[in-house]
């Protein structure tokens, strides 16, 4: 019993890392410090890590939120001084080295060392009055709901009598055309045409309309212009219909405007912008127009080196200036060189700046294509979707064997499971 109360007396002393943000990048950090002489709380509003990058196959029925989703207590289970909390950040005290939150049964908990990793949400670009007719894809709860959405258009059409009022139901509108809203529409049009053309018996599924839009001039602007173009093809050759160079000017219950166009659908995604979390206005600090806090290059607040930024919800640049895309691996590369610089600390050792190595853009078209660029090196069609398939697999966070994880998915993807196609929630349905 004595030796319990050393051991406790001694954890208590040693310093406190507090971690915002279950995500890649909170993870990550949290990871980093197995090891480390130092105690972990990790706070989060959910209680499960999310693998975001496959959420729109959750939002079009391919797979189940389960698939892509692991209890954050699980993850950790194993480090005995990492400690899980859910709470929702309502400030940040920089002076007294608080946080506060709430709706929780904890009101504050301090900190010798702050890692800020909040993530981002959906931005309408000053059109919040758009959020509940074109909803985004951040969480589980977002991919549930456009699922149901998805799913209920069919199934109303289906009893609809009045033609115009069935095409709207059966015309689906995707806004932004980065790689996820690349991915929905390839997945709604493969959801439409392969999986439920034979399950109605008044309609056509196949006949469904699925609209791409962007407001620049290329899909996926951060790939090479070739990838670009073979994207475009390839959503050409699964019917999509794409609108470059076409801002919204309008979304109505009953359609998207752009500009002059009216495209009439009762089901608008949006996928064209993020917005960081608050962060900024928690710490005071200095963010761009995307809410993004502006870090040193270790990845602290300026005049505060006992807060780390990092993911979407900072601003870090590159070695050419260019700000860090907001992807997967960024946060987790950023993670990793927290935990670094947090122990190098800790042992009095100096650390050297962030430099940030970028791996590449992957983005799959359906279900057996794919682009991808690594550098030079540039892939197109099936051999692409297959190492996109292993590279989200190489960059999970804490869910069991990788191998049987890999054969799940590829199965459920391949299979298409009823079980995903389920309509849950009905009563909180929006129109």
């Amino acid at each position: 019993m004595e030796l319990k109360r050393t051991a406790k007396a001694t954890e208590t002393r040693m310093p406190h890392v507090l971690v915002l943000g279950a995500g890649f990048g909170g993870l990550s950090v949290v990871q980093g410090l197995r090891k480390a002489s130092v105690r972990i709380t990790v706070v989060d509003q959910r209680n499960h890590h999310l693998f975001q990058p496959l959420l729109y196959q959750v939002a079009t029925a391919g797979l189940s939120p389960a698939e892509i989703a692991a209890p954050i207590r699980s993850i950790v289970g194993r480090m005995p001084r990492v400690t899980v909390m859910l709470g929702e950040v309502s400030g940040i005290d920089t002076a007294r080295r608080l946080v506060q939150f709430r709706d929780t049964g904890i009101r504050q908990l301090p900190y010798d060392l702050l890692v800020v990793a909040t993530g981002a949400c959906h931005s309408y670009f000053g059109h919040d009055e758009w959020v509940v007719l074109a909803p985004g894809l951040k969480t589980v709860e977002d991919a549930t709901f456009i699922r149901r959405r998805i799913l209920l258009a069919f199934e109303r059409a289906e009893t609809e009598t009045d033609p115009a009022e069935q095409a709207r139901l059966l015309t689906f509108v995707i806004v932004g055309g980065g790689p996820t809203g690349v991915e929905m529409a390839g997945a709604i049009s493969e959801l439409a045409r392969r999986i439920l053309a034979r399950d109605f018996r008044r309609i056509h599924p196949s006949l469904a309309r699925i609209v791409l839009v962007e407001a620049g001039r290329r899909l996926l602007p951060a790939f090479a212009e070739d990838l670009s173009a073979y994207a475009l093809r390839a959503l050409k050759r699964l019917s999509v219909e794409i609108r470059l160079g076409a801002p919204v000017t309008s979304i109505e219950p009953d359609c998207v405007r752009l500009g002059e166009e009216r495209l009439e659908t009762r089901t608008a995604i949006w996928a064209a912008g993020v917005q960081a979390s608050d962060a900024a206005r928690w710490l005071g600090a200095e963010a761009d127009r995307a809410g993004r806090v502006k870090v040193t290059d270790h990845l602290t607040l300026p005049a505060h080196p006992e807060i780390f930024v990092i993911g979407d919800t900072a601003l870090v640049r590159d070695a050419a200036g260019r700000p860090v895309p907001g992807l997967a691996p960024a946060a987790k590369e950023q993670g990793r060189y927290v935990a670094h610089a947090i122990r190098s600390r800790l042992s009095g050792r100096q650390t050297q700046v962030f430099r940030y190595h970028h791996l590449g853009n992957l983005a799959t078209i359906g279900r057996r294509s794919a682009v991808i660029e690594l550098g030079q090196l540039r892939l197109t069609g099936l051999l692409a979707w297959l190492l996109w398939g292993a590279a989200h697999i190489f960059f999970l966070i804490g869910f069991r064997n990788r191998v049987v994880v890999i054969i799940d998915w590829l199965w459920s993807y391949l299979k298409f499971g009823g079980g995903a196609r389920l309509i849950t929630g009905i009563k909180h349905q929006q129109q």
